[in-house]
């Protein structure tokens, strides 16, 4: 169970994976209690096709169609040395969060991002304007892949991929081997891109919530 005021899905909701070890009604009962002790949505991380997703649906939840990242999103997985070029630097710059987060940058907010041992804020400027920004983290021999961004004056200039790729030499370095990113099925430019570079996809997932009483 995650709770952080409410910033992103994955932060703000119950990972359902193996045995809860009560009935999945029951289980879904404490994910309601927990999101209101923190005052947050009641909101379950669903794997599609896992072995609890048709009890879930039977408790009468459903997914959620008004989150705003999108009702349903891949989890793409690709080798670091297949596209790595250069090593990012680690930039914590005010314009990075800027362009990640929103010009009001809240406590939970930097909590989610700069949490971890270690952690990669990486980022490409233009006479002093943060136009491109990502970030990375290495646990254990995966990197995992957030917040990629391009302002829209500088798309199409292939400036994701060159983040992708000083990330991913930034990630060997580190010990990583693979990468693990998050992309919504909406987002086909991103898909694009991340299938070019080697990246497949890994499995997907969707938010369940309570029907409204």
């Amino acid at each position: 169970m995650r709770a952080a005021a409410g910033f992103t899905g994955r932060a703000n909701s119950t990972l359902t994976c193996g045995d809860p070890g009560v009935p999945v009604p029951d289980a879904l009962a404490v994910v309601k209690g927990f999101a209101s002790e923190h005052g947050i949505k009641p909101a379950a991380h669903v794997v599609n096709g896992s072995a609890h997703e048709q009890a879930i649906a039977d408790a009468g939840w459903h997914v959620d169609l008004d989150h705003p990242g999108g009702a349903e999103s891949l989890v793409m997985t690709g080798l670091l040395e297949k596209f790595a070029e250069g090593e990012a630097g680690s930039h914590d710059l005010p314009g990075w969060w800027e362009l990640t987060a929103g010009s009001e940058v809240s406590a939970a907010q930097r909590h989610v991002l700069g949490s971890g041992e270690n952690v990669c804020f990486a980022s490409i400027s233009e006479n002093g304007t943060v136009v491109a920004a990502v970030r990375g983290a290495v646990v254990e021999d995966l990197l995992h892949v957030a917040r990629l961004a391009v302002r829209p004056s500088h798309r199409r200039k292939g400036l994701a991929r060159q983040l992708m790729g000083e990330l991913a030499g930034w990630g060997l370095r580190q010990g990583a081997t693979t990468c693990a990113l998050q992309v919504a099925e909406h987002n086909e430019p991103a898909i694009r891109l991340y299938s070019e570079l080697g990246c497949t996809e890994h499995h997907r997932y969707r938010y369940w919530v309570p029907a409204v009483s």
